[in-house]
């Protein structure tokens, strides 16, 4: 498993992907204690040793903390708007199971611990941003002397549903975006057309939910 692979299951756990209505930016402190409280969390659950029961509490650190229903929207963007109510209401519903799904591809299970430090916390206007050292242990490392530790910002805001994450960077780069590029081009290969691309993509969807159920059977065996 590579480290990118790490950093997007990073990114399926907590990531949101733009200013939810109504969000103000949290107090720096206030931002330091969530990060290590869910980055601790989201360790342990890396620990578990059951496989299921890892999936079943990574799945729920999914629908706490992650709004599903507005990543979906983000990243299928001006498309959203040539699908009709029922269309929107069926992407929706595989957009939830395909992020559900999607991480149970990575290896989820680690030689060496992973550690992370919160460094610094500073409020702006509309977000807060808490700058974070994740230290891969050598788990990732693909050949000697390889860079083990990652410099990630993630922005954090402040809504109706408490603090929630909006972006992460790294090398400068919103690596969220990189989602709904994905989802842009699968919809170029349908030509634009929503109904073929909502057929691919439940083919899709479902194509990852039985190699997730027989990896689960072939870990019970």
């Amino acid at each position: 498993m590579k480290s990118k692979h790490f950093l997007q299951l990073i990114i399926f756990c907590f990531g949101l992907l733009s200013f939810p209505a109504f969000a103000a930016a949290p107090q720096p402190q206030e931002s330091i204690s969530w990060a290590e409280d869910k980055g601790n969390l989201l360790l342990q659950t890396f620990q578990e040793k059951d496989l299921a029961q890892k999936y079943h509490d990574l799945d729920n650190l999914f629908l706490n903390y992650v709004d599903l229903e507005y990543i979906g929207k983000f990243v299928i963007g001006k498309y959203w708007r040539d699908m009709s109510t029922e269309q929107q209401a069926q992407y929706l519903s595989l957009f939830k199971r395909y992020a559900l799904a999607v991480y149970k591809g990575f290896p989820l299970t680690f030689q060496y611990p992973i550690t992370f430090r919160i460094n610094n916390a500073v409020a702006s206007a509309n977000y807060t941003e808490v700058f974070a050292t994740i230290d891969l242990g050598g788990n990732f490392q693909e050949k000697e002397n390889q860079p083990q530790k990652i410099n990630v910002i993630f922005r954090l805001v402040k809504n109706e549903k408490g603090i929630q994450i909006v972006d992460l960077t790294l090398a400068e780069s919103s690596l969220i975006l990189s989602y709904r590029n994905r989802f842009y081009q699968m919809v170029a290969e349908d030509e634009g057309d929503m109904t073929w691309f909502l057929e691919d993509f439940e083919t899709t969807v479902l194509s990852t939910e039985k190699t997730n159920r027989q990896n689960l059977e072939e870990t019970r065996q």
